[in-house]
């Protein structure tokens, strides 16, 4: 079952962690999101595998936009 990771407040992509089809751990960070002029880490929720990645470096995006897909 997959599991869609989205962004918890507007803001910048700054850095993309992983690759599709990379094994990642619960708490491991996916996605580090600019905001505020503060890094905001984004995590995976489960272990599983990146099946999709929906954002690339320096894009904007607003809350809830899906960021990553984990299967």
């Amino acid at each position: 079952m997959s599991v869609n990771i989205v962004a918890p407040m507007p803001g910048t992509i700054s850095e993309v962690l992983v690759q599709v089809g990379d094994v990642v751990k619960a708490d491991e960070e996916l996605i580090v999101l600019e905001a505020m002029k503060m890094e905001n880490p984004i995590c995976a929720p489960r272990d599983g595998k990146v099946k999709e990645i929906k954002v690339s470096e320096d894009d904007k995006v607003d809350t809830n936009e899906v960021l990553v897909v984990l299967e």
